[in-house]
């Protein structure tokens, strides 16, 4: 059973993604204009995690893993903000906007599903974690 807390970040976050459309924060805006990013994503070397962050499908280059990580950096530090601004913790928050990114994705992206496997995005919906609103 999802805690009171945790309820109201996902019901906060749900809210915010419902009026803004696609999560489009700052870090979500600059991943979009990186075509590093964009090319490992469309070829499946990255994928959206239910923690809220990037993951590695395949081991990246170090170029790529400078990349992510900076991707990631910047989702952390917008995490806090965000987390701090709903009375949550970074991870609770992290984990619902995980699970928000995860519903994004488009046929033929990988997502992490809820065992940790990687899977490839089909035409349904992707398998979602307990924890998701």
């Amino acid at each position: 059973m999802m805690s009171r807390r945790f309820r109201n970040v996902a019901t906060a976050l749900a809210l915010g993604a419902m009026a803004l459309g696609p999560l489009m924060t700052s870090a979500a805006l600059a991943q979009a204009r990186d075509p590093a990013y964009a090319a490992a994503r469309s070829a499946g070397q990255v994928g959206e995690k239910i923690d809220g962050y990037l993951g590695f499908v395949t081991p990246p280059a170090p170029a790529l893993r400078a990349v992510i990580d900076d991707v990631n950096i910047k989702r952390k530090a917008v995490y806090a903000d965000k987390a701090k601004a709903n009375n949550a913790t970074v991870e609770e928050y992290a984990l619902t906007s995980g699970c928000v990114l995860i519903a994004q994705t488009r046929p033929g992206e990988k997502y992490q599903a809820p065992d940790g496997t990687w899977q490839t995005r089909g035409a349904g919906a992707p398998l979602r974690d307990a924890r998701c609103p």
